[in-house]
Formats: structure tokens, C-alpha cells, sequence
């Protein structure tokens, strides 16, 4: 009871991390939190965007009930004035901080990162964030572009440093803070990469030479995939690298040695992120905080990476909606005595650890969990589960504590409750479409002009997705006018390449 909570959610970043089998990453800091934490290995986000994945996990409410599937509106305004997981530590007597990219900035936040409900003291942003799309890197020609793939020298880029550094100072400088003052303290850092455009710095290229990086292991649109199902990836069309190339709108395919370029610096993005934990953790130990602090680490949203010839997050594949998930607890996931040092950096270019995580549970679950999950752990009162329709209801939550799966063994279980079956846990996720095959507005579709929402749920066995009318002006779905389904079977094909849901067999 009463320890602090230090949350790292990270933009974009799909599972490619050492800790969850991944090869090729380089994640040493990472994979370090993991061997001393419970990972999941099947966590998913409520919707593969980044506003409305954030405000579904903070508030603990799924899209449909936070009415938020674009950028555009204020859930406290628009659904319902639902407390945040911030709000609910601070008004149970936490400091609250936010650093970086926690909410999504702009309407959706209502400008402010939902200050002051959720936060004890104004939010901060490092000062460089409004660079991030600025021609800043350096082409062949030495001419400067606004690329996807943008390596940099940070000497060169303006104040000579990059908005996750700063993030990284900033909230180094809080947790020191925060210990002086001896108060408990809800810490939220939110970091860019590797979100696109693809900038970091160009040292980390040397851990990934080119002739070790491979395609996707299916680079192409499966025949079988409904269109309304396909993401025409239109953010990244508007690069200056992707625009030279010409693509053909709306399925491409980008040229293969393009498309290594692009897993070669995602890869690269995700070691520089690493050592932007490695040292926020350093810290916390240098602090003498890793012994009353629980840590999580997780990710919006994933990130297509070529597979299905996608790029970009936008669908319901598990490459865009699932996430890295893992919850560092001192003395539950890992026992820790006194002055230890539980996370010494590690410097990716010398580390080469294969370090296993502490737990591993395979059991399916969603980031609307997160809210009761963390609640529990700190000791607060569980916030209730929601009734069926809440959006007068201030406090309650849609997703269910995942404490009971954090030692529980693996096999698979039905349990018995009262007669009932409590069935296997399932994740659900959601995205809408303008239109039945891609359009420009496909990826993120205002509200106003969302026809058809996909519907998709997430078991150990199967994902199953429906695409129903969708009516923007009440967020209705008709279930019964369905534009298309897909089936796949996790057993025989976890890349969810062959949609068997027209096959009479599986009727």
C-alpha cells in the first residue's frame, strides 16, 4: 500500500522488444525491467489511434463510450465527465505529474492534458516537440526534408537535443523532487518514438546494418481481406521520402529495399527509446525509489511494419492493436531489499542481455484494464465496474483488474461461477472506416463521416472482426447490416493472413 506509480507509455511501439522474443532489437534497459516483472504477452489496445487509445485507458472506458474515435472532441464535454486514473491518485492524496505525450494534446485533452483534474501541476512538453515535423533531415543532396526516415546528427537539430531527451531530464528532475519532498507521487511519462517521422539519433543505425534486416513475413494485401479491413498507411504518403517514390494509392507496395530502410529505423528508434528508460530507471534507483515505486510499461497502440502490405497503425490486426504490457511491483513481481540496485543502465551498444522476463502470462488482456489494475495494486479502492450504460456515471470503469492473472498458472481455464461459465478472457478493439474500400480519410476518418465501424475481438484462439453500419450522429452500430467479417485462427496462422470467414466450414 501506498507506494508511488511511475506509468511509461510509449507512442506506436508494437511488441519488437528482446524481453517478448524479438532477435533483432537491441532493448537491454527494457528487457531489464521485464526480468524483474509480470510481462504479458497478449495485451491489446481499445483502438489502434493514439487520442482514443489514451482516453479509453486513462479513463478505463472502451471508444464507445468515451465517444472519441478521431481527435476532435473533449470527452468531459462530449460523452460524459468521467474521472482519469490521474485524477483518481490525486484525489487519494497523490502528487500527479504528467511529462511528454500522455494525453494526446489538443481538443481531445481539451488543450490542457486534462489539467488540473488529472494533474497536480501543469503538464510538460519539451520545448523541441514543435519540430517534429519540420524539415530536419539530412538528404543525400545535404538539403534538409521533412522524411519518414530521418537519422540525425542532434547537434544540428534545434537546441541540440530531441523531444524524448528532454522528456527524460524533465522527469528525472521530478522523481528527485519528489523524493526530497517525501510525497507519494503518480508519475506519467509519455514517449514520441518511435512514433513517425522515424528521427533519432544516427549512432543507433550501427546496431542494425541493413543486410540483417528482412521484410515482413507476409509483405502483401491477403486476397481474402475485406477492403473496407485495409489501411491505406496516408500518413506516410505524405513524406517527403515515401512522396518521391510515387506510390500508387491505395495499396502501394513501397520497394522492398525502402521498406527494409523503414524496419531498420524503427528498430533504431526503439534502442534510443530504450535508453531513454534505462535512464529514467537508473534514476529512479539512484534516487532510492525502486523499492516503493510500481512501474508500468506500455505502448498505445502497435504499428504495421509491411505486414499485410500495411504501414502505420489504423486496423484491427493484432500488429496495430497489441501492445508491450508489463507491471514491475516491489516485493509481488520480484523481491527487492534495501539499497539494491534493481536497474543499473545498460548501454545497448555494449549489452547484448537475454534476459527473461520475471513472469509471463499469455492470458489475453486490454489496456482498458489498466485504471482497476493499477488502483488495486497501490491499495486504493477498486473503482466499480460500470453499469451498461454510464455516461452518468463519474467513477466506474469497462475493463476488470488483471491482478489475478499475475501469478495464475497457464493452463487454460473455465471457471465455474454460480452455475455460469466464466468464459476465457477476450480483448476488444475497434475501428472506423468513412467508406467500404480506402479512401484518403480511410486511416482517420472525423467522426461526421464514419459509416462503418469494425468491430473486432481478440481470444488465445482466434481474432473475429465485423464490419456494421455505423451512424455518427447517435454512435449507433447496426449489427444487423454487416459490410464484412474476418476469421483467423491463431493456431495455423498468427499473422491473420488467411480470412476464413466465409468458409461454410467454420459456419
Amino acid at each position: 500500500d501506498g507506494m508511488n506509480v511511475l506509468f511509461i507509455v510509449v507512442d506506436d511501439l508494437r511488441p519488437v522488444l528482446g524481453c517478448y522474443g524479438d532477435k533483432l532489437v537491441k532493448s537491454p534497459n527494457i528487457d531489464q525491467l521485464a526480468s524483474q516483472s509480470v510481462v504479458f504477452s497478449n495485451a491489446y489496445a481499445q483502438q489502434a489511434v493514439c487520442a482514443p487509445s489514451r482516453v479509453s485507458f486513462l479513463t478505463g472506458r472502451r471508444p464507445d463510450t468515451t465517444r472519441l474515435y478521431d481527435f476532435y472532441s473533449y470527452w468531459r464535454v462530449h460523452a460524459g465527465n468521467y474521472s482519469t486514473m490521474p485524477q483518481y491518485f490525486k484525489e487519494n492524496g497523490y502528487v500527479t505529474l504528467s511529462v511528454g505525450k500522455v494525453f494526446h494534446p489538443g481538443v481531445s485533452s481539451n488543450y490542457s492534458d486534462d489539467y488540473p483534474y488529472s494533474w497536480s501541476i501543469p503538464p510538460f512538453h519539451p520545448s523541441t516537440e514543435k519540430y517534429e515535423n519540420d524539415k530536419t533531415c539530412r538528404g543525400k543532396d545535404g538539403k534538409l526534408y521533412a522524411n519518414l526516415v530521418c537519422p540525425v546528427d542532434v547537434a544540428e537539430m534545434p537546441s541540440g537535443t530531441l523531444p524524448d531527451i528532454q522528456s527524460t531530464e524533465e522527469a528525472i528532475r521530478l522523481l528527485n523532487a519528489m523524493k526530497t519532498n517525501k510525497e507519494k507521487f503518480f508519475l506519467a511519462v509519455g514517449y514520441h518514438k518511435p512514433h513517425i517521422p522515424l528521427r533519432y539519433p544516427q549512432e543507433f543505425l550501427k546496431l542494425y546494418p541493413l543486410e540483417n534486416i528482412t521484410l515482413a513475413p507476409d509483405p502483401w494485401v491477403p486476397e481474402k481481406l475485406p477492403s473496407v479491413a485495409y489501411n491505406p498507411w496516408t500518413d506516410i504518403r505524405q513524406r517527403d521520402d515515401v512522396k518521391a517514390l510515387n506510390v500508387s494509392f491505395p495499396y502501394g507496395p513501397l520497394p522492398d529495399d525502402f521498406q527494409r530502410q523503414i524496419r531498420q529505423s524503427y528498430y533504431a528508434a526503439v534502442s534510443y527509446l530504450d535508453t531513454q528508460v534505462g535512464l529514467l530507471l537508473n534514476a529512479l534507483d539512484e534516487a532510492g525509489l525502486s523499492n516503493s515505486t510500481i512501474v508500468v510499461f506500455t505502448a498505445d497502440h502497435g504499428w504495421s511494419l509491411g505486414e499485410h502490405g500495411e504501414w502505420a497503425k489504423y486496423s484491427n490486426f493484432d500488429v496495430a492493436t497489441r501492445v508491450p504490457l508489463m507491471f514491475y511491483v516491489p516485493g509481488m513481481t520480484t523481491s527487492v531489499s534495501q539499497g539494491e540496485r534493481v536497474f543499473p543502465y545498460l548501454d545497448p551498444f555494449s549489452h547484448i542481455l537475454g534476459l527473461v522476463p520475471q513472469g509471463r502470462s499469455k492470458k489475453v488482456v486490454e489496456l482498458v484494464s489498466l485504471f482497476p489494475t493499477l488502483a488495486e495494486l497501490a491499495g486504493l479502492q477498486v473503482p466499480p465496474a460500470c453499469p451498461k450504460t454510464s455516461f452518468h456515471v463519474a467513477l466506474c470503469t469497462e475493463g476488470a483488474s488483471i491482478i489475478r492473472y499475475f501469478n495464475a498458472s497457464e493452463e487454460k481455464t473455465v471457471e465455474e461461477k454460480d452455475g455460469c461459465f466464466d468464459e476465457e478472457p477476450a480483448a476488444f478493439s475497434q475501428y472506423p472506416r468513412p467508406a467500404d474500400t480506402p479512401q484518403w480519410n480511410s486511416d482517420k476518418p472525423k467522426l461526421k463521416d464514419i459509416r462503418i465501424m469494425g468491430y473486432s475481438m481478440r481470444t488465445v484462439d482466434y481474432r473475429y472482426t465485423v464490419w456494421v453500419r455505423f451512424y455518427p450522429n447517435n454512435f449507433s452500430a447496426n449489427f444487423e447490416d454487416v459490410h464484412a467479417g474476418e476469421l483467423y485462427t491463431m493456431e495455423t496462422d498468427s499473422n491473420q493472413d488467411y480470412n476464413i470467414y466465409n468458409n461454410i466450414s467454420h459456419g
